[in-house]
């Protein structure tokens, strides 16, 4: 396996070439310029990762890092760990919530366990297994630095290999029940922000319990100090091990360009992640949907990403990501069409000051 060196030092730049090639041909569409906005946006930054104006998505993968999460033990959440499994098996045999939307959407789910508690395994289930769950956050590290980095290594090397068996779009989820702790302790540590701006209610927190979480997530940060400006630092000390696996998959994703949509608030924390390790992998994300969880938006905003969808969604799971593929889809129906405005007898559209 590569070294995390080595991964960083293959990703590349996008190509501007072929982003204005994208632009050139969206401004021959016979429609005001601009008029799909985001949509548009998307499909030109698709093209200078790809390094082709000829953006398609025949073959869409959905990944959803599966791995359990000690700080549970602190009563942060309305399940118990249980349920992680629970839901990886039901991704497994496609009777997951995300896995009906995904039919409709024509995206291959593919679950991954990275390190669910006492996971006995299950057809279907792809076994990418760390360790045993992590540690309770509030109490000590998630996990050693070396778990941390075998995760991230991991899933790079999974989106890799998904890239190369021709994978055209990888949209990149989770599931682990108190990852939302988790994801708003690495939120937290990176951006320096209050508790209140990272703890939403996850799941569905009552009122005590998300007074819970934020005591957690104050702890949690008090007993390991995470280094803000060592990213996997903060991931071994107060992450999990599907963060750690999504980070590494943004980065594996950029490395053999591929777009790589985000979801939700977790999925966007290890967004920022990877691009704390290496800058340049942001031009392979894609944002998929604001999501309610309050750190989502600021995620956003801090990765210089805009997100087509406002749904008020917290569903987790990849939901966010594979919602936006019908929107591409539409926008790429368009783009392909070669409807001019010679075609419809129209005068084209110019800019205007």
């Amino acid at each position: 396996m590569e070294t995390l060196e080595e991964l960083i030092n293959s990703i590349g730049e996008p190509d501007e070439a072929a982003r204005r090639a994208a632009q050139t041909r969206w401004d021959a569409i016979a429609k005001p310029l601009g008029s799909l906005g985001l949509l548009e946006s998307a499909v030109a930054d698709i093209a200078a990762l790809r390094g082709d104006a000829d953006v398609h998505f025949a073959k869409r993968t959905l990944v959803v890092f599966c791995a359990d999460n000690g700080v549970v033990r602190q009563g942060v959440t309305q399940c118990g760990s249980e349920v992680t499994a629970r839901v990886a098996a039901a991704l497994a045999e496609g009777r997951s919530t995300v896995s009906l939307m995904a039919r409709a959407a024509g995206c291959e789910v593919l679950p991954a366990d990275m390190g669910m508690l006492d996971f006995p395994g299950h057809p279907g289930v792809l076994d990418l297994r760390v360790q045993n769950g992590t540690g309770d956050i509030s109490q000590g590290p998630a996990m050693t630095r070396e778990a941390c980095l075998r995760a991230v290594l991991a899933g790079a090397a999974l989106a890799k290999r998904l890239a190369r068996e021709g994978t055209d779009v990888l949209l990149l989820g989770e599931m682990g029940i108190g990852n939302t702790t988790t994801a708003a302790a690495v939120t937290a540590a990176l951006l320096s922000l209050s508790l209140e701006a990272v703890c939403g209610r996850g799941a569905g927190l009552s009122d005590a319990g998300l007074a819970r979480k934020r005591q957690a997530v104050a702890r949690a940060l008090a007993c390991n100090t995470p280094d803000p400006a060592d990213a996997i630092d903060v991931l071994a000390k107060v992450g999990g091990l599907d963060i750690a696996a999504l980070c590494g998959a943004f980065l594996g994703a950029a490395s053999a360009r591929v777009p790589a949509v985000i979801d939700g608030v977790i999925s966007a924390a290890a967004a920022l992640c990877a691009c704390r390790l290496c800058p340049r992998a942001r031009a392979a994300m894609l944002a998929s949907h604001v999501s309610s969880e309050p750190a989502a938006a600021v995620l956003l905003e801090t990765l210089k990403l805009r997100a087509p969808i406002s749904a008020q969604m917290h569903l987790g799971e990849g939901s966010g990501a594979v919602a936006l593929l019908p929107l591409l889809d539409l926008a790429l129906s368009v783009y392909r069409s070669g409807q001019s405005f010679d075609k419809l007898g129209i005068a084209a559209y110019v800019p205007q000051n």
